[in-house]
Parts: C-alpha cells; sequence; structure tokens
C-alpha cells in the first residue's frame, strides 16, 4: 500500500512563496509519474504540474514560469516550489502518484491573501 503525505503549505502574502513536499511510502517512487493537483472551493481539481520517472516535467499555463515540480528519489519525495503566488493559486494541493494504481495525498491548504 502507498502512502502520500503533503507538507508545506500555509498562508502566504500574494507575491510571496511556498515549498510544498509530498513523501511517498512503498518502493515504487522512483518508477512512476508524480504530480500535484489543486482544487479550490467550487472548482474541479486540476493539474498543476507533473514529474516524469526521468526528470521530464509538465505544467499548467497558469503556472509556468511560476512553479517548478521536482524530485529527489533517493528520499521518495517530490517538491513544488511556487512563487509569485497569486490569490487565485489559493486551493487545497494534493500529490498524486501514476502507477498500475492512482494514490492520492490528503492535500495540504495553500492560502494567497493580505
Amino acid at each position: 500500500q502507498v502512502q502520500l503525505v503533503e507538507s508545506g503549505g500555509g498562508l502566504v502574502q500574494p507575491g510571496g512563496s511556498l515549498r510544498l513536499s509530498c513523501v511517498a511510502s512503498g518502493s515504487i517512487f522512483s518508477r512512476n509519474v508524480m504530480s500535484w493537483h489543486r482544487q479550490a472551493p467550487g472548482k474541479e481539481r486540476e493539474l498543476v504540474a507533473a514529474i516524469t520517472a526521468d526528470g521530464g516535467t509538465n505544467y499548467a499555463d497558469s503556472v509556468k514560469g511560476r512553479f517548478s515540480i521536482s524530485r529527489d528519489n533517493a528520499k521518495n519525495t517530490i517538491y513544488l516550489q511556487m512563487n509569485s503566488l497569486k490569490p487565485e493559486d489559493a486551493a487545497v494541493h494534493y500529490c498524486r502518484l501514476t502507477g498500475v494504481r492512482v494514490y492520492w495525498g490528503q492535500g495540504t491548504q495553500v492560502t494567497v491573501s493580505s
């Protein structure tokens, strides 16, 4: 059973930065696509960024140039560096592992407000 645990969310002012982390249990981490998704109240969950096993990345247009996804396979961890945060970035952010099965973390809240 794979478990994903996110951390790093919080309250930040517009223009500020946060770094989210997601630690995965189990031995399948390094072979699979990892991604960050977010869901704001009343909206559908959307992809923010994804990273393949060999480090290839892709981003939602709304975060390109501001967010950066990375992974450390030795630590079974992925990161999401979020810079120049905007109020519209506020949401619960979820980590996801896509393999034979899909696993989700419990989410971490990001609030962007002055």
